[in-house]
């Protein structure tokens, strides 16, 4: 089998094809142009993606929450209640709005691995957290301060959540 990359290269086993293979597509990858922005038009974008993604995601919210239908490339539609799972399934042809999408994706994926379950309330706080923070820097506020704050914030929560646990044995008495 020949391959093309400045010239031609005989191969001879599947390998050394793949590993051409991969190299052509990371020199095919270089060439592509990127879409960069800054400041706020960057930051509308992504919280675009955002609120898109957690509108379809917090239809799910709680006992009384709805179903969603995904789409599927193959078979039948799907019908879930899980955020994460939904969560999954949104992609969006802007690149910022998808990006913005991805980082909640994130969120999402994180609490379902560590805690399998409340990845839609997860989802909501991490919009609700970004369009706070997206206001926030938009008013002048520096990125590093907003972090460190929100960092702070996140040790008096957890502070405050250690302060009131009860913990739980078999006993029914202590549930």
């Amino acid at each position: 089998m020949l391959s093309k990359l400045s010239g031609k290269i005989s191969i001879k086993n599947k390998n050394t094809t793949n590993c051409v293979s991969s190299i052509l597509n990371v020199v095919h990858k270089r060439h592509i142009s990127k879409d960069i922005r800054f400041g706020s038009d960057a930051r509308t974008a992504m919280l675009t993606g955002c609120n898109k993604l957690a509108d379809a995601v917090s239809v799910t919210l709680g006992p009384k929450g709805r179903n969603v239908i995904i789409e599927q490339s193959f078979g039948s539609p799907k019908i879930t209640k899980d955020g994460v799972t939904v969560a999954k399934s949104i992609e969006f042809n802007n690149k910022l709005a998808n990006l913005g999408a991805q980082m909640v994706k994130q969120v999402a994926a994180n609490t379902n691995d560590k805690a399998g379950d409340g990845t839609t309330t997860a989802t909501i706080l991490a919009r609700s957290i970004f369009q706070q923070g997206c206001k926030a820097v938009d008013s002048g506020m520096n990125p590093m301060d907003l972090l460190r704050g929100i960092n702070k914030g996140v040790e008096k929560v957890l502070e405050y959540l250690n302060s009131i646990k009860k913990r739980c044995n078999n006993n029914r008495r202590d549930i």
